[in-house]
């Protein structure tokens, strides 16, 4: 229920000094406060209806308890504040104005002794009649014991006088000083959010987030701006790190490149260890000859050779035959060696893994100076030889190695070194004389389709597993190599539909079932293990995807074999093949 304005209450005014003196506490004796106007004698009422005695305050009697808090507007409550604020304003003037000459005894605010109440308290002022029947020197104790409390009866009767001072200050005036600290909830946000709810008796404290939410207009969580949780943050940091790996996997090949292209080429230092014959065939060029040097581990890389080559410019010339050299060599120290007349081995040379007798005899012929035509008929005649009766050349018995002539050796000496060479080397492995035919033979296709010593012991198991009919029905090899043989072709690795198709070749195993009629070039220790000791597996097929690094791969259904051969396809599309 809201109550009536000050200026309509009935009370006395009262001037300044009369509420100075009320709110200092000093007595009634000292400022003695205007006769009220006489009261009409009031009516008899039953004394079982009479009211108890309303009970006097002493200074020295306990405080009665304060009738119950009239229900007021939070508004007339700022109101109420505010005016005690700028009574205390005023308060405070004064106590500045009069300092240098007030007397030592005289009182002063004492804001500290009353503190303000959390909730504030409200009385309701006591009819007229009732007041006048109390005595004055308890009423004025009892108006300063609760100068505080902006409902008692003495600060309303003061309110006309406070505005009549101040009328600016009325509304404008903020708490200031210790008011601050003790400011009532409705009084922390100059916005009231429930100005339209003045039947609102909640004083509760609202949190920080619901003051912050109602100043700004918030009404909806949905209206807020959301902030990223911890998921948000890891979905972004995945995103980073897919971007990243992509980025590194696609530039990846083209950084590598590059780095590769201002990179110094791979090579050794110093003149190197041990010994390693090398030789140089008839028509050998300079790349021919870096690639060689690279394989055998004479040199790091062929490029650090070929670089070093053309520093020289002109002045670098290759003479066929063998030279001694050293594993590990520097690029520079391999190329002085070759250019050295002093390294070069007289009636020295190399038949390397896989030669075909042709070949074998030109660099024998190269290295002795014997006309190839006149090793050509001192190999006519294999069994003169000691080759077993199914070989009609020497084709397979001209074991790879190294050898060294004198200077007056024959043709007819060259040719049977060669071939007891190969003898020696079958009854080392273990082969009987009347497998010696057979396992050269096998031993030659491993050698030309093997890419890796791993390789030829998988190539053989196919040769086996194609050579059984409960494996594989047809029993045809289907061998480049051999058809590269009986054409006489050794420059190519490709054979087409018209060279797989001929009949005529009597090494086309694409035609002919079984093992071709001999020998399709010199195999070494390694090939002629594997073709006694073949490793165990279902292959049937197998082809080299890469030329450069020999890898092969190796299938037990047609199916694979095709995807292995559309992969080598590919690489000869990439490598210009």
């Amino acid at each position: 229920m809201s109550q009536l304005p000050p200026e309509q209450r009935g009370n006395p005014a009262r001037s300044s000094s009369e509420w100075d003196a009320i709110l200092s506490g000093r007595g009634a004796a000292d400022v003695a406060p205007p006769a009220p106007p006489a009261p009409a004698p009031p009516a008899p009422v039953p004394a079982a209806q009479a009211a108890p005695p309303t009970p006097t305050r002493g200074p020295n009697a306990e405080s009665a308890p304060d009738p119950a808090p009239q229900p007021r507007t939070r508004r007339e409550a700022r109101e109420a504040e505010q005016r005690r604020a700028a009574l205390l304003a005023q308060q405070e003037q004064q106590q500045a104005a009069t300092e240098p000459g007030v007397e030592q005894g005289a009182p002063k605010w004492p804001v500290a002794a009353q503190p303000y109440p959390s909730t504030p308290s409200y009385t309701s002022p006591q009819p007229v009649a009732a007041a006048s029947a109390v005595p004055t020197q308890p009423a004025v104790h009892h108006a300063a014991s609760h100068r505080l409390d902006p409902s008692s009866p003495a600060l309303g009767e003061s309110r006309h006088d406070a505005e009549q001072q101040w009328p600016d200050t009325r509304l404008a005036t903020e708490p200031t000083r210790e008011d601050t600290t003790s400011l009532l909830p409705w009084q922390e946000d100059s916005d009231d959010p429930w100005q339209d709810d003045l039947h609102d008796t909640s004083h509760a404290r609202l949190s920080r987030a619901e003051r912050r939410a109602l100043k700004h207009g918030y009404h909806d969580d949905e209206d807020r701006p959301k902030r990223k949780g911890p998921w948000g943050c890891l979905v972004g940091l995945l995103v980073v790190a897919a971007l990243g790996a992509g980025a590194f996997f696609f530039l990846q090949a083209p950084v590598t490149a590059l780095i590769e292209r201002f990179q110094p080429a791979a090579d050794y230092s110093g003149s190197g260890t041990g010994e390693v014959v090398f030789m140089i065939n008839e028509g050998d060029g300079g790349d021919t000859i870096a690639a060689n040097l690279e394989a055998e581990g004479v040199v790091a890389s062929a490029e650090a050779f070929t670089e070093e080559v053309t520093s020289r410019g002109s002045t670098v010339t290759f003479y066929p035959g063998a030279y001694q050299l050293a594993k590990e060599m520097s690029a520079k120290a391999a190329l002085n060696a070759l250019l050295d007349p002093a390294n070069k081995l007289e009636n020295t040379f190399v038949i390397q893994e896989g030669l075909w007798a042709r070949d074998a005899l030109a660099a024998a012929s190269t290295a002795t100076g014997i006309p190839v035509a006149d090793l050509e008929a001192a190999a006519a005649d294999p069994q003169a030889l000691g080759l077993p009766a199914e070989a009609t050349s020497v084709e397979g018995f001209l074991f790879p190695a190294t050898y060294t002539f004198p200077p007056d050796v024959t043709a007819q000496q060259v040719v049977q070194t060669l071939v007891d060479r190969s003898i020696q080397a079958l009854d080392e492995a273990g082969v009987p004389p009347e497998q010696r035919w057979q396992t050269v033979v096998i031993a030659s296709l491993i050698e030309r389709e093997a890419g890796s010593e791993e390789d030829a012991y998988k190539v053989s198991r196919v040769i086996r597993n194609r050579l059984d009919p409960a494996q594989f029905e047809s029993g045809l090899l289907q061998f480049d190599s051999t058809v590269h043989y009986g054409i006489g072709d050794d420059s190519t690795v490709e054979t087409s539909d018209a060279e797989r198709a001929d009949a005529s070749n009597p090494y086309n195993t694409y035609v002919h079932p079984g093992l071709p009629p001999g020998p399709i070039g010199n195999p070494g220790d390694v090939a002629i293990d594997a073709a006694l000791h073949p490793a165990d597996g279902p292959w049937l097929y197998f082809v080299t995807v890469n030329l450069e690094t020999g890898e092969t791969v190796f299938s037990a259904t047609l199916e694979e074999h095709e995807a292995a051969v559309e992969q080598f396809n590919q690489y000869l599309q990439e490598h210009g093949g």
